[in-house]
């Protein structure tokens, strides 16, 4: 079988935090398969996609109440993506109903499209790299304060990264302008930017403005998949703080 560990809230819906927090949370994780792959030895994956469904429901039995199936809709982008916005659910994931089964690949049978939030966050920083950096360090305003919430490398080709950077260079400064650097909490994935990684870092002045779209906000008020979208020249950086989620 093919399928994906999910962890679900109080509400029903799923919660990556939870998944990364599942050895407190383990109650809360829920495998749900999605496709039929093999069968008493019979190989599934050359049959189209609506067959190996019908197959998934017709013989697989669940004992157990963590295991579903989950259940696929048929209806149009516009409509599906308007109800995962406003669900504030992740993205959809879209398949061809007559496509096979091909391991590994990222086929044109199959799509994945996340509903990504946005805001306008302050440019502190930024990691050398090729075209000038590699990620941008960024964060908002709490008072007088500049929390940092992310570095973001996503968004950018070699000559957006040149263009953003000639507006950049010259903000260079020898002080970190966020508060809430180094950090001390160590992530599971290793992407915490600690005194060490600091090192590497350049700061800047917190003049730019950049807008940004992101996944979700982590508890510990971070962005998950954050992705550079614009430089904001319209924007006073004193004005950016962190927006209300609703």
């Amino acid at each position: 079988m093919d399928g994906e560990l999910v962890a679900i809230d109080d509400s029903g819906r799923p919660d990556f935090n939870l998944l990364q927090n599942f050895r407190s949370e383990a109650f809360r994780i829920h495998y749900y398969v999605f496709d039929l792959l093999c069968w008493k030895d019979r190989d599934l994956t050359r049959l189209p996609l609506v067959e190996r469904r019908a197959l998934l429901k017709s013989l697989v039995v669940v004992r157990d109440k963590r295991i579903r199936i989950s259940d696929y809709i048929e209806a149009t982008p516009n409509d599906l993506l308007s109800a995962v916005r406003e669900q504030r659910l992740e993205g959809i994931v879209g398949k061809q109903k007559d496509s096979h089964y091909q391991p590994g690949k990222r086929s044109g049978a199959w799509i994945k499209y996340r509903a990504n939030r946005g805001q306008e966050f302050v440019i502190g920083g930024y990691f050398p790299g090729p075209h000038g950096f590699d990620s941008l360090i960024v964060g908002y305003y709490e008072g007088d304060k500049l929390m940092y919430v992310a570095r973001t490398r996503n968004g950018f080709v070699p000559a957006s990264r040149r263009q953003v950077f000639s507006k950049l260079k010259h903000l260079v400064t020898s002080a970190c302008p966020f508060v809430n650097l180094p950090e001390t909490r160590r992530s599971r994935f290793g992407e915490e930017l600690n005194a060490e990684k600091m090192k590497k870092a350049v700061w800047l002045r917190p003049e730019a403005v950049a807008q940004i779209e992101f996944l979700e906000w982590t508890e510990a008020d971070r962005l998950r998949h954050s992705k550079f979208v614009a430089l904001r020249e319209d924007k006073n950086p004193r004005s950016v703080i962190k927006e209300e989620v609703g």
